[in-house]
């Protein structure tokens, strides 16, 4: 098995307890409902962040690609971690919309980023 194989096995199955772990937790009543949410989201969170974290170290030979990987990668971590930051600390409303906010302005940015670049580049 590869390594990123096993890394994503083991990411997978992290999620998988955590979010057993909260629902039992529930259930014997220590968290509540709530709780369990932000437990979970949090997670989910986190796999932004060690994704991103990761985009920038894959090899890419054309120079260009390495460019939209770093800027990928920055974006996603930033944006993971505000989502964290608002599933642990803001009202629930607000975590749930302002959350999935920056993870998409984590998915636009790079996205924006190719756009500019190829603007900039037929320009020339």
């Amino acid at each position: 098995m590869t390594r990123e194989l096993i890394a994503g096995l083991a990411w997978g199955g992290g999620i998988i307890a955590v979010a057993l772990g909260a629902t039992f937790a529930r259930k014997l009543g220590y968290i509540d409902g709530d709780t369990e949410t932000r437990v979970f989201n949090g997670m989910m969170g986190l796999i932004i962040i060690w994704n991103g974290n990761r985009m920038p170290k894959a090899f890419f030979p054309i120079a260009l690609a390495r460019k939209v990987s770093w800027v990928g990668g920055w974006s996603m971590v930033m944006s993971g971690l505000v989502y964290v930051g608002l599933w642990a600390f803001a009202p629930m409303p607000v975590a749930a919309t302002a959350g999935c906010a920056a993870v998409v302005a984590g998915i636009v940015v790079p996205v924006g980023y190719c756009v500019w670049f190829g603007a900039k580049a037929k320009a020339v």
